[in-house]
């Protein structure tokens, strides 16, 4: 989730390793449909906060529509679209849980069994005991193991510049433990060793277990869980940028180029609004795992304060809406863009996309607000 000051440290450090570095004046709007003079003011008001670029794609149960503002490439006048191309950062957390969930519900795997019984001596020494850590928490951030930021603290790397997995994943547990099972505390190790529990009951490589669980059968076409190495991105694609901004200037540099096997089932996969919108709302429909499973991963935890809007099931977050009702989804931050979606049981849905991975000051409370708007619409 955004809100970690880990992120921000991230962006920081990358930004620094940065060659090129430009200054750009605010871009040309895309013209606005005339009904959405709110939903434009907020997307405004995020992209002065944001990246060189930002974009909505939003609508209700029958009917989509888009406002793009600023530009998909610096000295450019390129709107970003809803079929462009980004990575989608920790909304790959859900196609991970989704996929786990799948397994419970052909019941290769238990909810509530201990982590060591799939996964013998992962989650061990140091402070650790995999009896007494649940697949569940795992999903739900509640299993005390602390959050890791891979490209802080990369394990080495595998001669094609990719990385192993359940290399990550010791890397990741050198730290001791964070607190007792059973509090919450975000952290992409979870979800490391999700794909570790993935990979071991399917027999297939994590990438390959997701799309062919999830992605391909969605009908996902403009989606994908790039296998280890692969650090290309589909054309369209909206190009991700690290930044700070300093009074009215915006400086941008280029985020340098990664493998997404450093984020693997934490963040690696690739997407656009359209098919990430789709997506979610297959899996509130009830097309993605069975309702008594979906009813599980919507069992939440508050995030941060008893009156928090915010609240995290299984590898789903709760949004509470000012106009009444909930929404699902989730969020995103990775090098070079800033994303999220929700969606409403009645069929609305908001996806919103920046490209940049700030330095400082994420625009966390002005995405919110960019999606409170567009979710209650008039």
């Amino acid at each position: 989730m955004a809100r970690k000051p880990r992120r921000a440290q991230l962006s920081a450090l990358l930004g620094l390793a940065c060659a090129a570095v430009f200054a750009l004046p605010a871009s040309a709007q895309a013209a606005p449909a005339a009904d959405h003079a709110d939903t434009l003011a907020a997307l405004k008001t995020f992209q002065a906060a944001a990246g060189p670029g930002a974009s909505i794609y939003a609508g209700d149960s029958t009917n989509s529509w888009n406002l793009s503002t600023g530009t998909a490439v610096i000295n450019t006048d390129t709107p970003i679209k809803p079929t462009d191309h980004y990575r989608i950062g920790s909304q790959t957390k859900s196609f991970t849980a989704a996929t786990v969930l799948q397994l419970v519900d052909e019941k290769s795997i238990s909810l509530d069994a201990p982590i060591e019984q799939y996964l013998p001596g992962v989650v061990d020494g140091n402070g650790y005991d995999g009896n007494a850590i649940s697949v569940r928490q795992l999903l739900q951030h509640t299993s005390g193991i602390p959050t890791y930021e891979p490209l802080l603290n990369a394990p080495p790397a595998n001669p094609d510049g990719s990385y192993a997995l359940d290399a990550l994943v010791r890397q990741a547990l050198k730290q001791p433990p964070a607190s007792k099972p059973g509090t919450f505390q975000y952290s992409n190790t979870n979800y490391l060793v999700l794909g570790l529990l993935i990979e071991k009951t399917t027999g297939k490589p994590v990438n390959q277990a997701v799309t062919e669980r999830i992605i391909q059968p969605l009908g996902l076409s403009q989606t994908s869980f790039p296998a280890p190495a692969d650090r290309s991105l589909p054309a369209p694609a909206v190009h991700g940028y690290h930044g700070v901004r300093v009074g009215p200037f915006f400086f941008w540099t280029d985020v340098i180029g990664y493998d997404p096997s450093i984020f693997s089932t934490a963040g690696a996969v690739i997407s656009t609004q359209q098919d990430v919108t789709a997506f979610y709302q297959a899996l509130a429909a009830g097309k993605v795992v069975s309702p008594t499973t979906l009813a599980e991963m919507e069992k939440t935890v508050v995030v941060g304060a008893p009156d928090s809007p915010l609240a995290y099931g299984l590898g789903l977050i709760r949004h509470a809406l000012p106009c009444g009702g909930v929404a699902w989804g989730h969020d995103g931050m990775v090098p070079g863009y800033y994303t999220e979606t929700l969606v409403t049981e009645d069929g609305r849905h908001a996806s919103v996309v920046t490209n940049a991975h700030l330095t400082t000051n994420p625009p966390v409370t002005q995405m919110y607000d960019l999606l409170d708007k567009a979710l209650c619409e008039k």
